[in-house]
């Protein structure tokens, strides 16, 4: 009888591995074996001691997530060798895998934690849309087609519905940097078809009533100092609550304020004029390392704003991020274009700060109006 040939299991270059950390998870990385040299990669992804069925089903999509990165991380290394890219293996990765890959990666770049709340939310209505099981190269215009019908029939925001619409179109263009997939299918979707954010509405203060504010006290004067100088320059609560003594400087007497903007991660480098710089507080030490403005949470601190508006006798919904709102109108009013206040602001598309540009054309078409009829 003839001996069975023994099959020979071909090694991997890549082994997922997992080791215990202090708080009692486990972390797993790669294990990298190529050209006889060794190194290892965290994937910032952990395995919780289970608990309940929560905690499985948890560790279960973790392990997913874990080996489709070491799967694409063997295609990518066999490709290079190879000299070619190819997104056949990439493309089995789950939808719902890659969504959540895309939120934390968001977060951890230091994006603000709203959009990936909102991509976290958006995964659960494509769950609730055709489940957990779909995969990326299963993601085309029919699919995308049938998310947007599925949207527009909830009961829904439009906001809302957009928001997550955006999501799903953002995670399918970073899956094509990332050779997840070939190219994004909500590109073949006319635009007309497309759920389009509606045209937001931005509260603003008039220059009579920001020289109303500051003519009057407010319960706490870090604030009103704190909200004047954002209406002076724009900045948003998280870059004024960042701001430190060290970021200011002064070049030939102009001050000038270098941001890394939060919401953003990008560096915007303000010239702060003469009337910014008076509303700064007093230096409480000499460390250029101290917050310059030292400010309640933001609940109590817009309660506050929304007090001193009322004591001036401004009935406008009033809340820290009106200041940037009205640093942007204020600008254009004054005569700056476009651009300079998309500088300014530090956006990264011209389209929004063209909303403030329509505040202020309705503005003028309002002043014109009001001519009275001469015959």
């Amino acid at each position: 009888m003839p001996r069975k040939k023994k099959t020979v299991k071909m090694k991997e270059p890549i082994r997922l591995r997992m080791k215990p950390i202090a708080n009692g998870n486990q972390s797993l990385y790669l294990d990298i074996y190529k050209e006889g040299k060794r190194t290892y990669e965290f994937l910032k992804l952990y395995l919780v001691p289970e608990k309940s069925a929560q905690d499985r089903t948890a560790n279960e999509n973790t392990m997913k997530l874990a080996e489709a990165i070491k799967a694409k991380k063997i295609v990518e290394m066999q490709n290079n060798e190879h000299g070619f890219n190819n997104t056949t293996a990439n493309s089995k990765m789950l939808l719902i895998d890659w969504m959540r890959h895309y939120s934390k990666k968001k977060l951890e770049k230091g994006q603000s934690p709203a959009f990936s709340i909102q991509i976290d939310k958006a995964i659960k209505y494509l769950i609730k849309y055709k489940g957990e099981n779909i995969m990326m190269k299963d993601v085309d215009k029919d699919y995308c087609s049938g998310f947007i019908d599925y949207l527009n029939a909830t009961p829904m925001a439009k906001v809302t519905t957009a928001g997550y619409f955006r999501c799903l179109n953002c995670g399918l263009n970073a899956a094509v940097k990332e050779d997840i997939i070939p190219f994004n299918p909500i590109t073949k979707i006319p635009s007309e078809d497309r759920i389009k954010m509606p045209e937001s509405t931005r509260e603003y203060l008039t220059i009579e009533e920001i020289k109303l504010l500051a003519a009057s006290e407010c319960k706490h004067e870090e604030v009103k100092r704190a909200y004047l100088f954002s209406c002076l320059c724009g900045l948003r609560l998280s870059d004024v609550k960042a701001l430190r003594w060290r970021d200011l400087n002064n070049d030939g007497g102009q001050w000038r304020a270098t941001v890394l903007m939060k919401k953003t991660q990008k560096y915007v480098y303000l010239p702060l004029s003469a009337e910014a710089v008076k509303w700064l507080p007093e230096r409480r030490s000499n460390d250029d390392n101290d917050t310059i403005f030292h400010l309640p949470g933001d609940g109590y601190l817009n309660r506050l704003l929304r007090e001193w508006a009322a004591d001036c006798g401004i009935k406008k919904h009033v809340t820290f991020h009106t200041a940037r709102h009205s640093n942007a109108t204020m600008l254009l009013t004054l005569g700056a274009d476009v651009y300079t206040v998309s500088k300014l602001l530090g956006h990264t598309q011209i389209k929004t700060t063209q909303i403030y540009a329509k505040i202020v054309d309705k503005k003028k078409d309002e002043a014109v109006n009001l001519i009275p009829s001469l015959t």
